[in-house]
Order: C-alpha cells, then sequence, then structure tokens
C-alpha cells in the first residue's frame, strides 16, 4: 500500500433526499481517505448509510431528489466529483473508478450477452478495435478465474452460476483498470465457500493491479480477512477510522465494541450464556438525536452525550473516533 498517494478523499459528505414528508439526510460529515493499493472498509448495521455513502461517490443517486451539503467534496484527482455533469462523470464511472453491485442478477442486464456487456465498457472508455476489445473481454474472464472463457463470453447471464455472475461484474469494473473499484456488499447473496473465492480474487487483483478498493460489508469478518484499514459508520455519521488490528483488539467507540461483542466465536457460547446485543435501534431519519446518535443505546452515556453533538477526535496516525467518552485502551 503506498499510504503517501491519496486516490479517494471524501470530505464532509452530507447526502440529503426530498420526500414528502420534508428533507431526510441520510449521511452526515462523513470524512475518509483512500489510498492507492489500499482496502478500506466501511461497515455497520443496515441502514447507517454504507450504500448511501458509496452511491453518493459514484454520483448514482436520482439527481431529482437528492442535493448534498455546500461544503461535501469526493475528490478523485483534481475532480470534485460532486460538481461535474452527469456527461463527465459517464467518462469517469467505469474508467477511473468503478463499482461492483451487491445482486449481479439485477447489475447485469439479461437480454445482452457477458460479451457483449464487457465490451460495452471497453467501447465506451478505449480506443481498441473491435477483435481487440474481444480479445481483452476474453483476458479479463480468464483473470478473474471463469471457467471457460471463451465460451462464456457469447453466453447470457441466466446461463451462470451466482459465482460465475459475480466474476463477471468484477471483470467488467476491471476492465478499463480504474484507480478504484467500489465494492458494495460483494458476497452477500452467495455461499460460503464461493464468498472466499472471490474475496481471494479480489485481494490477488487489488495486489497485482494497485487498485484501490473500498468494501461495503456488515460483515465484520470479511474485514478481518481482506482490509487495510476500517471506517465504522452509525446513522449516517463516521464513529471510528482505524487500521484493522488496532480496531478488532482495541475498539475506541462504545458502538464499535459492541459490533465486535455481537460476533459468534469460535468453540460457541458457554452454557447458558446468551449471544451479546444491542439493545434499542437506529434512530430513523426523522428522528436523529441532538446529541451523539449512538447515546439512546450507550451503556456509558452521559448527560452531555445526549445535549452535545461530539466532535471527531485525531488520536494517533489513522484513527479518529467520534465520542465524548473513548474507550481507554483505544490511545
Amino acid at each position: 500500500m503506498n499510504t503517501s498517494e491519496v486516490v479517494l478523499s471524501v470530505r464532509s459528505l452530507a447526502t440529503t433526499f426530498r420526500t414528502e414528508h420534508g428533507p431526510a439526510t441520510a449521511v452526515t460529515d462523513v470524512s475518509f481517505d483512500l489510498h492507492r493499493g489500499e482496502a478500506l472498509g466501511i461497515v455497520g448495521e443496515s441502514g447507517c448509510g454504507k450504500s448511501v455513502t458509496s452511491k453518493s461517490i459514484m454520483r448514482l443517486l436520482p439527481e431529482h431528489v437528492t442535493t448534498y451539503g455546500a461544503n461535501s467534496e469526493v475528490i478523485v484527482g483534481k475532480d470534485n466529483l460532486l460538481k461535474l455533469s452527469q456527461k463527465q462523470m459517464c467518462k469517469i464511472r467505469g474508467n477511473r473508478i468503478a463499482m461492483i453491485f451487491q445482486e449481479p442478477m439485477t447489475a447485469l442486464n439479461p437480454v445482452f450477452t457477458v460479451g457483449w456487456q464487457l465490451d460495452e465498457a471497453l467501447r465506451l472508455h478505449t480506443q481498441l478495435s473491435r477483435s481487440e476489445r474481444r480479445a481483452k473481454a476474453v483476458e479479463m474472464l480468464r483473470i478473474v478465474d471463469l471457467p471457460n472463457a471463451e465460451r462464456r463470453y457469447d453466453e447470457y447471464p441466466h446461463q451462470l452460476s451466482g459465482g460465475m455472475r459475480q466474476r463477471v461484474l468484477i471483470a467488467i469494473a476491471l476492465c478499463c483498470e480504474p484507480e478504484i473499484l467500489i465494492a458494495d456488499e460483494p458476497t452477500t447473496a452467495l455461499d460460503v465457500t464461493i464468498q472466499a473465492q472471490i474475496l481471494k480474487l479480489m485481494d490477488d487483483l487489488r495486489h497485482r493491479t494497485g487498485t484501490a478498493v473500498l468494501l461495503i460489508t456488515h460483515d465484520l469478518g470479511v474485514v478481518a480477512q481482506t482490509c487495510d484499514r476500517v471506517v465504522v459508520m452509525y446513522a449516517g455519521q463516521v464513529v471510528e477510522t482505524a487500521p484493522v488490528n488496532d480496531l478488532f483488539h482495541r475498539p475506541g467507540h462504545p458502538y464499535t465494541k459492541a459490533l465486535l461483542d455481537s460476533i459468534p466465536h469460535a468453540g460457541g457460547r458457554i452454557k447458558g450464556q446468551r449471544l451479546a446485543t444491542i439493545d434499542g435501534l437506529v434512530p430513523g431519519l426523522f428522528e436523529m438525536p441532538q446529541g451523539c446518535r449512538f447515546a439512546g443505546r450507550c451503556p456509558k452515556r452521559e448527560q452531555n452525550c445526549v445535549d452535545e453533538q461530539p466532535e471527531v477526535q485525531e488520536f494517533e496516525t489513522n484513527r479518529s473516533i467520534r465520542c465524548h467518552y473513548p474507550l481507554k485502551n483505544s490511545s
């Protein structure tokens, strides 16, 4: 990992949707950097803003109901993606920054062959001839370990298994050699064996090509296996950022510790001992508290946690926590 080169910088990202009940801000003050060759995981419960963050970066949210904060920035190279037109974004998507979606059967077009869908990306972003594009596409299918690549090129998505379709999506995302790959829950719909194969494939490709990976997931086991650093989100905010080993061995935010405590451990539980849970629910978009958003579920809350929004505290290189009372073992 080249920690000196930042390929993606997200600053003060705030994404608001216009609804019939008024504006709903799904993510607030989200900031992080992604370095060349790095795998950065974004984790949190369902509804914490992970996917909205990734789709905001890609500008894939419907423009007619979406607004971004006045100070929000998503910097790739010298460009703030939030200020670009859709025409300009079309030149960047699939070229400098690509995305793997959660469900390959809905991400792939069922009426076009695998080869046509690979060719589309190459046709838009390269000057290769038709024969060169086919050769490149087949090569990419081989790189992602798709069996019988020449034959699969002419097949339709419904003729492939779930794991094969996910490999096709990875091939499409990587065919133009992007600087950044965003993977939104890329293994959720796959069985455990295929999950492990896909994660290993992504990790091998990252080390081979230097592509930076932003991995969106709720599975901390996946994060431990594949990521260098972790961003923990709760109720639309980043509550902790840390190197993966630090996060697992000395969590700094009470929410991070609660997530880790709720993971079933090998060997099972002591007889009669219940699996740890986090009491309460994530606040709704129209019910955000004025203080810490985790205060209503936090066993360590004090009155100022309820009254005042905590600021992000920087503790050391690559370590930040949004909490009035970070856990003592984190610094």
